[in-house]
């Protein structure tokens, strides 16, 4: 695609597209977490962990997007390996898709799991949706506008009145850090001794466990002020979230304070990383990798 492809107007018609595409894979996902067969576990090659429930919603959410925009390639999770990076490696404008992030939340049953989608332009995420299912809680944003949040939605949630939908979504903000108050720490509950070090060195703080890129969502509406990454990440792990946190006024962040990118490469993986909600305050420094 060229550069010029993708316009403001085009972003306004396909997010609400987008957002039903999260929320009804969100809900088929959430059919299967609860139902009472128990869900077979296979191991991919990196040893991370698959279910049903991945490949499901990676097939609906593909399907989907490629009939809402078949003009723009997309890699998700689940189907990167069918893309090899010769094909890829020019591709300015791509959807990036993780059908269920949080795969071992969803195993262990803490609920803490997402549906995320971002449109990739220029290296950057210009369109994001996340949606946590069992939380209820829908995040969306594009670049340049006003993130927001619908919380509590059922099984009536419909996209066809949009306006409506966004005159009672909540738009959400970051908080800003003050010297000496006690810092909000967004963390999962496997955090390792980097991201503990990293902790000791902000002072008073308050941990604030969640899974998946709700995590980087939290600190988008001000519930959580950094949430420290110090360990393997793949680029559809953040690209959602960033675009929700960067509207919300805070910004991802790697070891040189650069947000984050996403271009093209072999693995995909990110550097470590911290998500803020105040990028003026002197967040201490961590390594770009181990």
């Amino acid at each position: 695609m060229s550069d010029n492809a993708i316009s403001a107007t085009d972003l306004f018609q396909w997010m609400p597209e987008v957002c039903a595409i999260a929320y009804q894979a969100g809900r088929q996902i959430s059919t299967m977490y609860h139902q009472l067969e128990p869900i077979s576990v296979k191991q991919k090659s990196d040893g991370t962990p698959v279910t049903i429930a991945d490949k499901r919603a990676d097939d609906f959410i593909c399907q989907a997007l490629q009939a809402l925009t078949p003009h723009i390639p997309l890699i998700t999770e689940e189907s990167v390996q069918a893309v090899p990076f010769t094909t890829r490696q020019n591709w300015s404008t791509y959807w990036l898709v993780d059908p269920l992030d949080g795969t071992k939340e969803f195993i262990e049953g803490t609920g803490e799991f997402s549906v995320n989608i971002a449109l990739i332009h220029n290296h950057q995420p210009v369109l994001g949706v996340v949606y946590g299912p069992e939380l209820g809680n829908l995040y969306f944003s594009m670049k340049g506008q006003s993130a927001y949040k619908m919380a509590g939605l059922g099984s009536d949630f419909d996209v066809s009145n949009w306006p409506e939908i966004v005159s009672k979504a909540e738009m959400i903000s970051v908080s800003p850090v003050a010297e000496g108050q006690t810092i909000r720490v967004a963390v999962s509950r496997r955090h390792g001794g980097m991201v503990a070090h990293f902790m000791s060195k902000l002072g008073k703080t308050k941990q604030v466990r969640m899974g998946s890129a709700l995590k980087v969502c939290l600190v988008a509406e001000g519930q959580a002020d950094v949430y420290p990454r110090f360990g393997p990440t793949s680029l559809w792990d953040t690209a959602a979230s960033q675009c929700i946190l960067e509207s919300a006024g805070g910004a991802i962040l790697n070891a040189a304070s650069h947000p984050l990118q996403y271009v093209q490469t072999e693995s995909l993986l990110n550097p470590f990383f911290m998500a803020v909600g105040d990028d003026r305050y002197d967040w201490p420094h961590f390594p770009e990798i181990l």
